[in-house]
């Protein structure tokens, strides 16, 4: 009796166990400004990044655009396919402020996380301006999994 509960117990748990949903998270987003030639760093050191973003942020007509580096990871099995997604809103012209949202398919797998760059340029960049509020989402079909935002969202 005692060996029949035990079969029981662990059929459930096994079961359980492999028919989980998938999660996933929004780990990361690294904004960042754009020169003329698409360039966000002068040299790899994080200093130097820093540095260089914040030349860019006192100069605007060196800019060219923008770019979101967003980190994220997803576990367990994915029924649907996934999608990153990145909202932005820009400068108020008028009533309503600018806004775009840029989307693109990502594929599952692996322990580790990965990294998706979004890059907003040219007519784009012009007619959003400075970006004052984003907000990074991870979709498995129409299901949000993880979202990060920036505090004016």
């Amino acid at each position: 009796m005692r060996c029949r509960l035990t079969f029981i117990v662990l059929g459930v748990w096994v079961s359980a166990w492999t028919a989980h949903a998938a999660t996933g998270s929004v780990i990361k987003v690294l904004p960042t400004l754009l020169d003329a030639q698409g360039k966000h760093a002068l040299s790899p050191s994080l200093y130097e990044r820093d540095a260089y973003q914040a030349y860019l942020r006192k100069h605007p007509e060196k800019r060219s655009g923008l770019r979101f580096d967003v980190e994220w990871k997803t576990h367990g099995d994915v029924t649907e396919p996934l999608k990153l997604r990145v909202e932005l809103r820009g400068i108020a012209n008028g009533d309503v402020p600018a806004s775009t949202t840029l989307e693109t398919p990502v594929k599952p797998g692996g322990w580790f996380h990965h990294w998706t760059c979004f890059k907003v340029t040219g007519d784009e960049y012009r007619k959003i301006g400075d970006v004052t509020a984003w907000r990074a989402t991870l979709w498995e079909g129409d299901t949000v999994l993880s979202e990060q935002k920036s505090f004016l969202w």
